[in-house]
């Protein structure tokens, strides 16, 4: 079997048609296109093998096949969550005792938290009252209170939570995970991503590709629209039916793969060739997986009419289809950074959250996907202990940002549910017992997702690289 070169003029075998293709998106693309005219050839067929978002096995059996990783942008406080520190009551008007690190700004005396905790669940882990309803399912989390990151400042600690560096452009998290497990439905992006207002600080570098494939960047969704069509920009079209959209792709792709022919491996035209084709399939897929409508009226209620609750029942439709890897934003800007006011900003936030991750995990429960499913709560940083002052030396019932202690939550995919690991210091200020950076954090992601950390690379620029650079250990007393 041969076909005419456009360049020579001369044949060539479908195995020198594929190599020239760069082995990538373009021969993918090909065989989307025979797909839908319903005449896949067995060049098609071996091409579609080749698509680099099709699932792909891990190094090992996971526990988890999909993660959502619900954001706190702004860095919530451990010490009024999931941390709680009765010490600091004795030292209300007073300078906490020994040394500490100074934050970023000025903080004056010891602050308890105004909040009340609790024992919840059979495991007895202490939640605060801020999140009622997650306190109830406490025993389906692992509570990480020892995390700590690196300076207390928002955009490297979120480049450090979300691309493991918090200095140098790396891939992010979401992009790793479809780069080496690929994508359930070829109809959805693999990496969805939902910030409601915009983007947040540091806009699209939280969910990067970096030196990976275009294809892996994750899609942004402003989840703060109801309507398909503000969701996702030019999913109608209103002038051109589906089989003209197609026999004007068919005619692009076709002219994108004589490009492609003289630019082997290029993945910024691979990355463009393949975002051609998801366009056009995510007319047919997308707006029915962002349609909560017509989810049952109880399903719709247990979730809660906020944006929050709209987007993390969207966010359980997505998982159902296939969909790899989800981020769900608490809010773009910092809405979490309460400098002042934190009574006031924490239980406004909290009860923003608290009802759609509880339905989450029960939803998920329900329907047998939890145990495959891993669920990431967290922040960049947490908060310090001590209030925080103004210019003029004034408290502002505010905490000012910690990159020394802070608590992560997981649940699901392998997590060994009702447990605490690690602990920060007496009054909530640094970790102290067991502490787990942020690359640890990761390296237990992929271990969950069937990858050993250390061998999950990919070369660049003459190197080897890994979402954990060259650290991290697996915190093998949260996995179950």
């Amino acid at each position: 079997m041969s076909f005419q070169s456009p360049s020579d003029h001369g044949s060539f075998t479908r195995r020198d048609f594929l190599r020239k293709c760069g082995m990538g998106m373009g021969a993918v693309s090909l065989a989307a296109l025979f797909g839908e005219a319903g005449i896949l050839s067995p060049l098609a067929h071996a091409a579609e093998n080749l698509n680099p978002l099709s699932p792909k096995p891990s190094h090992f059996p996971g526990r988890a096949k999909r993660v959502v990783h619900i954001f706190l942008n702004g860095g919530p406080s451990h010490v009024d969550t999931f941390d709680p520190k009765p010490a600091l009551a004795k030292y209300v008007g007073k300078s906490l005792p020994g040394e500490y690190i100074k934050t970023e700004r000025k903080t004056g005396s010891a602050f308890p938290s105004p909040f009340k905790f609790k024992k919840c669940g059979q495991s007895g882990i202490e939640v605060s009252d801020l999140f009622p309803k997650i306190g109830e399912l406490i025993d389906e989390f692992a509570v990480i209170r020892s995390m700590k990151a690196e300076v207390p400042n928002h955009e490297p600690s979120l480049m450090l939570m979300n691309c493991g560096d918090s200095v140098q452009s790396r891939p992010s998290m979401g992009s790793w995970v479809t780069y080496g497990l690929g994508s359930e439905n070829l109809n959805l992006p693999g990496f969805i991503v939902m910030c409601p207002g915009g983007y947040p600080v540091k806009e699209t570098d939280n969910w990067q590709n970096g030196f990976l494939p275009g294809m892996y960047q994750g899609t942004y969704i402003d989840s703060q629209y109801t309507k398909i069509e503000k969701l996702i920009e030019n999913i109608r079209n209103n002038y051109t039916s589906l089989k003209s959209q197609r026999d004007q792709l068919d005619l692009l792709q076709q002219i994108n793969l004589e490009h492609q022919q003289t630019r082997q491996r290029d993945s910024r035209l691979e990355a463009r060739i393949q975002s051609f084709e998801l366009a056009y399939r995510m007319q047919m897929e997308a707006a029915d997986a962002f349609d909560v409508t017509g989810e049952p009226q109880m399903i719709r209620e247990m979730y809660g009419d906020g944006v929050h609750g709209r987007q993390t029942l969207i966010a359980r439709r997505l998982l159902e289809r296939g969909v790899r890897f989800i981020q769900l934003w608490h809010g773009a800007g910092q809405p979490w950074d309460n400098h002042e006011k934190i009574e006031e900003g924490h239980r406004k936030l909290a009860k923003e959250i608290d009802q759609p991750v509880a339905a989450l995990i029960n939803d998920l429960k329900q329907r047998g996907m939890l145990d495959d499913t891993l669920i990431i709560f967290c922040g960049e940083f947490g908060r310090t202990p001590t209030v925080e002052l103004s210019g003029k030396g004034e408290a502002i019932l505010g905490r000012d940002h910690n990159p020394f202690g802070f608590t992560a939550l997981l649940a699901g995919g392998g997590v060994r549910g009702g447990t605490v690991y690690g602990a920060t210091d007496e009054f909530g200020f640094k970790a102290v017992e067991n502490p787990v950076h942020v690359h640890d954090l990761h390296a237990t992601v992929l271990h969950l997702l069937g990858f050993d950390h250390e061998k999950f690379t990919h070369r660049y620029a003459g190197r080897d690289f890994r979402l954990t650079d060259v650290y991290g250990r697996v915190i093998k007393e949260v996995v179950a």
